[in-house]
């Protein structure tokens, strides 16, 4: 019973084990970190199809990192190689991770055979942000869209990703679906997999 009770002492700070550290933001903070994203690039920009792209790719850059950083913690630096693999990944792990809870669905399209939609009633990115009446149907989910279309290229699943707003009768706030439409060479190599 020697040393019960006692932290463990460490001779170098190299011999110390990492912290995961806190692994949750203020909600506050991130507000306004994205609001104050929205505005510089409203700023910089001339239309609300360039803002959308702006925005999706500063999401881009966020999904890269986030796979890179998942695959890491949580897969001991394993990937996804299979189509529904990744997208259960996104759906709970990634959304987890980012938003603290998993996506609200995940469907198939059922017009298109390489579609895949991911819906959130209300989306963290749009809960903050009121879009005024001259900027029409611009929609702060493509941030989202963006960090999906990085998890997916980096991960080998090349796909157009984008973020639609579907009205809900009776509710004031829309829904945001995330459409993935993935690549043939994607649908192809599933099917050679099996």
């Amino acid at each position: 019973m020697i040393g019960v009770g006692k932290a463990k002492q460490y001779t170098n700070v190299l011999d110390k084990p990492l912290s995961r550290g806190r692994q949750e933001v203020s909600l506050s903070a991130f507000a306004f970190l994205f609001s104050e994203l929205v505005q510089y690039n409203q700023t910089q920009v001339d239309s609300i199809t360039e803002l959308e792209r702006r925005l999706e790719d500063a999401g881009y850059a966020v999904g890269a990192r986030v796979l890179e950083l998942l695959c890491h913690r949580e897969k001991g630096n394993r990937r996804e190689t299979r189509l529904l693999g990744i997208l259960s990944f996104i759906h709970s792990t990634v959304w987890k991770v980012l938003f603290g809870k998993v996506a609200d669905s995940l469907e198939k399209g059922t017009e298109h055979e390489d579609e895949y939609m991911i819906s959130e009633k209300e989306l963290l990115v749009n809960r903050f942000i009121s879009v005024p009446k001259d900027m029409g149907a611009f929609n702060c989910g493509t941030f989202v869209a963006g960090i999906v279309k990085g998890v997916l290229d980096n991960a080998g699943f090349p796909a157009v990703v984008t973020a639609h707003s579907v009205p809900i009768e009776g509710q004031q706030r829309a829904r945001t679906t995330i459409l993935i439409k993935f690549a043939a060479e994607v649908l192809h190599r599933e099917a050679r997999l099996g």
